[in-house]
């Protein structure tokens, strides 16, 4: 997929953000986990991008989304904290609580056009799901949040199996526009290396990506 993107140098690394950004793409902190939500383009967008923080691993991906509303007719528990997203390769070792002060510092960037393959995530009989649950699996995803922004830090690895979900969770919407009432679609990443309800430093422990088919804004 062809990706229009703006690139910021920052220090030994660069932030790249899509250009424009996806305005049907929301995140929220829910306290008990956090929420995604995305129509088709917002899905797709998301994909590409996925696929990118797989191939790039010297590059943090920034989706400025927070002020992005959400769905109508979403019910939500208490006050949801809004969130930007940042998909970044663990081998960087960005410490998120210095976001703030590279986010700050950024300039115009430069626009670049890309593109990631259609097909960049393994097919889901191909991965081994035993071994998500060995001690010895690093290819997990890591949760943080820091300036109002979820990290999602993974490897190469983490990024392409749990992308094939994304992938799937696209597809899928082709099908609900066939068939309006196909109901709820969805996908969920945990942090590792097992499932929990937190992590380390609190953050909810569940990513969950719900595809909303009419969002208008």
């Amino acid at each position: 997929m062809e990706q229009r993107v703006r690139v910021y140098e920052a220090g030994g690394g660069r932030v790249v953000r899509p250009d424009p950004v996806p305005a049907r793409l929301a995140l929220r902190d829910d306290g008990h986990w956090l929420s995604l939500y995305a129509d088709r383009e917002g899905a797709e967008r998301l994909t590409a991008l996925w696929a990118l923080a797989a191939r790039s691993a010297r590059s943090l991906i920034h989706l400025p989304i927070r002020a992005n509303p959400v769905p109508d007719g979403i019910v939500t528990e208490g006050e949801p904290v809004a969130l930007d997203l940042v998909l970044v390769h663990h081998s960087l070792q960005f410490p998120a609580a210095s976001w703030k002060r590279v986010r700050a510092r950024l300039g115009a960037g430069r626009r670049h056009t890309g593109a990631t393959p259609d097909r960049d995530f393994p097919e889901p009989d191909d991965i081994d799901h035993e071994r998500l649950h060995h001690a010895a699996h690093r290819d997990h995803l890591g949760f943080d949040i820091a300036a109002h922004t979820l990290f999602v830090v993974g490897s190469a690895t983490a990024f392409r199996e749990h992308g094939t979900a994304l992938r799937g969770l696209v597809d899928e919407a082709a099908s609900h526009r066939r068939h309006p009432d196909a109901g709820h679609h969805c996908v969920e990443f945990s942090a590792g290396p097992w499932s929990r309800t937190r992590t380390r430093r609190h953050v909810p422990g569940v990513l969950h990506l719900q595809y909303s088919e009419d969002w208008r804004v």
